[in-house]
């Protein structure tokens, strides 16, 4: 702040130097729209691995043309990819009502439906307690996925709606909420829904002795042979008792599980038991096997033939809330008190062409996309997926594909417009049906109809091993390879390189639909279609970099890709770097520091060797003056940057010329 001299002296004062670093931007994250396996359907995640993408979507699936470009990407060289998961056409979301009671007349307390649709949320349970809870209309909520392993606590919510910790805001919130499912409270009359386990009275530690044995039976209503009236012993006689109701759930635990073991051979069944307050609760844990076969699985206590012990700990159905099993989405009467459960399905249709591209108000499809703050690179290899004679085919016939699944033209036109909006690349696959030179030839030529500069093709498709089919070969659309390929240039060599080359192998390929020679790569290549080769010793390489203005015809100036994609690059810096400038003075001291911050950057990248010329002068320009920014311009809030750079251009043909040396010696 400006110094006000008070007293003889020295003052110090702090001047800022109006220099504002501008930080450069990622250039490869690659987001990847398609059907997977599992996993939330229409919202962009963020993975880092195959790993992630594994425990997100489920991994590989026969199905899943996304799941092998994914794997694909991630072999090639990338490291950071978003996945908008679209569900199949006809897929059904599974949920399930929890009830206030398990009485006739019982209300609807709360619905549960998975966020993605599939069977896959038919494996997920619920649990319900009370324990700890603020008042009569609170309750914990446990939501577990038994196929992952995944758990989601959300503690002491309400389904009273005026509360801050309503249940349906605290499940449904997009950043902290439940990843597996959506909370709706279909009856606002309802009581909180009942719990899960049985939930016992106080007991009274005078009423244990150990003057001689005490027990209970253990009754589940599972599968012939599972538990019918099982006795087990509690206390046996002179066993010293436990001090606590920690140290008595503990007991009621173990003697429980021993005996259940010994009847089930360890299997199909355990009991938790925990201290609930001044009494009990217990829960059965039933197998999935079990679930799956009875869905009406249950479990509860009985009097002992004599000595019982079921009144001392309040288990009995007179005393204790008894709702031992789980709610389970999708799946019948797994509880006392589950309502009415939708099984999720599968569905058989493929997503569809408007699927793929999704809508705009719902953010689905590619739209997801809109939420997240910047991507690189847009794969979606759905969009040319070949529809097969027969659906169970791994790797249909090409000419005997039928109708396509997809209209890839619709699909690369909506993602063509979207990339030129969010300043990202697309790269466009060949349908299946492209298999030689001169149907590439009439693809690129009129086949395909989208056009611009922020996208590039590439022939042909690539043949893999398919891990879920004995390592048989399969055709995959070539866009997760090549986008790790551009990850992995990037990294090592910069945005500004050509991602081809003999530097430029894709790993993991064993062979292509089409081998091309160099008089077909030289048809290809001027019509602006990227080709992938198999050259010796070299292996499988990418050997073109145009974009889909690249054919010699169009003399674009954006004909090639890392011209393009560093264009890219730096319009993003400055755009995140220079909104500083907003609404600041309009005037010399403002455009001083949009030139000295912009020439910053534009050095940093000439000094990395992004740009041609032996000098800054030769190499970019930066102009923010009364030139470029006019009066008018003033007078209508307008600033003017002007930022010019001369790109390094890939030498794509390489002319040796030979003569002889004439000797007149």
């Amino acid at each position: 702040m400006p110094v006000n001299p008070t007293y003889p002296g020295v003052y110090v004062e702090e001047i800022s130097s109006g220099s504002r670093t501008i930080s450069g931007v990622s250039t490869s994250v690659t987001a990847f729209i398609g059907y997977a396996a599992r996993g939330l359907d229409n919202r962009a995640k963020r993975i880092f691995s195959f790993g992630g993408f594994e425990k997100l979507f489920g991994g590989l699936d026969s199905e899943s043309e996304m799941s092998y470009a994914v794997q694909q990407y991630f072999l090639n060289g990338g490291s950071d990819a978003y996945i908008v998961r679209v569900p199949k056409n006809d897929a059904v979301a599974a949920s399930v009502v929890l009830q206030d009671g398990d009485e006739a007349g019982a209300k609807d307390a709360l619905k549960l439906t998975a966020l993605s649709k599939g069977a896959w949320a038919n494996d997920v349970l619920v649990d319900v307690d009370y324990r700890s809870v603020s008042d009569d209309k609170s309750f914990n909520l446990t939501i577990t996925d038994i196929v992952s392993g995944a758990q989601e606590v959300f503690s002491n919510v309400t389904i009273d709606s005026g509360q801050a910790n309503y249940v349906v805001v605290r499940v449904n919130d997009e950043d902290s909420g439940s990843q597996m499912v959506l909370a709706g409270v279909p009856d606002a009359d309802a009581d909180r829904p009942l719990q899960t386990g049985t939930e016992g009275g106080d007991v009274t530690f005078s009423d244990l002795k150990n003057d001689k044995a005490y027990g209970l039976k253990v009754k589940a209503d599972v599968p012939a042979g599972a538990i019918d009236n099982i006795e087990v012993t509690i206390i046996e006689t002179g066993e010293d008792l436990p001090a606590s109701m920690l140290g008595l759930a503990r007991l009621v635990e173990r003697k429980l599980n021993e005996k259940i073991g010994e009847n089930l051979a360890g299997a199909a069944v355990k009991v938790g038991v925990s201290a609930s307050g001044d009494g009990l609760h217990v829960v059965a844990n039933f197998s999935k096997s079990l679930l799956d076969e009875s869905l009406d699985a249950s479990f509860s206590f009985i009097a002992a033939s004599e000595n019982s012990i079921l009144g001392t700990l309040k288990l009995s159905a007179a005393s204790a809330s008894n709702n031992v099993g789980h709610y389970r989405l999708g799946k019948g009467r797994a509880t006392l008190a589950q309502g009415v459960a939708v099984e999720g399905e599968d569905g058989i249709n493929l997503p569809k062409t408007a699927d793929l591209i999704g809508k705009e108000v719902d953010f689905s499809g590619l739209y997801a996309l809109d939420k997240v703050d910047m991507f690189n690179i847009l794969c979606i290899p759905d969009a040319t997926r070949a529809k097969a004679s027969d659906p169970s085919a791994m790797d249909p016939d090409p000419d005997d594909a039928g109708s396509p699944a997809v209209d890839y033209n619709s699909v690369y036109t909506a993602a063509m417009a979207y990339c030129q909006k969010r300043r990202a690349f697309l790269i466009v696959d060949p349908p299946p049906t492209v298999t030689n030179t001169d149907k590439a030839t009439d693809w690129i030529s009129g086949g395909l109809s989208v056009s611009g500069s922020n996208g590039a093709a590439y022939f042909p498709r690539l043949r893999m091993p398919d891990p879920l089919d004995n390592y048989r070969l399969r055709t995959f659309a070539p866009c997760g390879a090549i986008a790790g390929l551009y990850a992995k240039n990037d990294a090592s060599r910069g945005v500004w390189s050509a991602p081809a080359g003999t530097d430029a192998t894709l790993a993991g390929v064993s062979g292509l639909v089409y081998s091309l020679n160099d008089a077909e790569n030289g048809v290809l290549n001027p019509l602006g279609l990227n080709c992938v080769r198999s050259l010796p010793v070299y292996g499988t390489l990418s050997w073109g970099t145009r974009t889909l203005q690249g054919a010699d015809a169009m003399a674009s100036e954006w004909k090639y890709v890392p011209v393009r994609r560093l264009a890219l690059m730096i319009e993003e810096a400055l755009f995140r770097g220079t909104k500083w400038a907003v609404f600041r003075g309009n005037d010399e001291p403002l455009w001083a520091d949009l030139r000295t911050n912009v020439t910053s950057y534009m050095h940093t990248l000439f000094r990395q060797g992004a740009f041609q010329g032996q000098s800054p002068q030769e190499a970019y320009l930066v102009k923010c003056d009364s030139e470029t920014t006019t009066q008018d311009d003033i007078d209508r809030g307008i600033v003017n940057v002007v930022v010019g750079f001369a790109p390094l251009k890939p030498a794509e043909f390489v002319v040796l010329k030979i003569q002889q040396i004439v000797n007149n010696q």
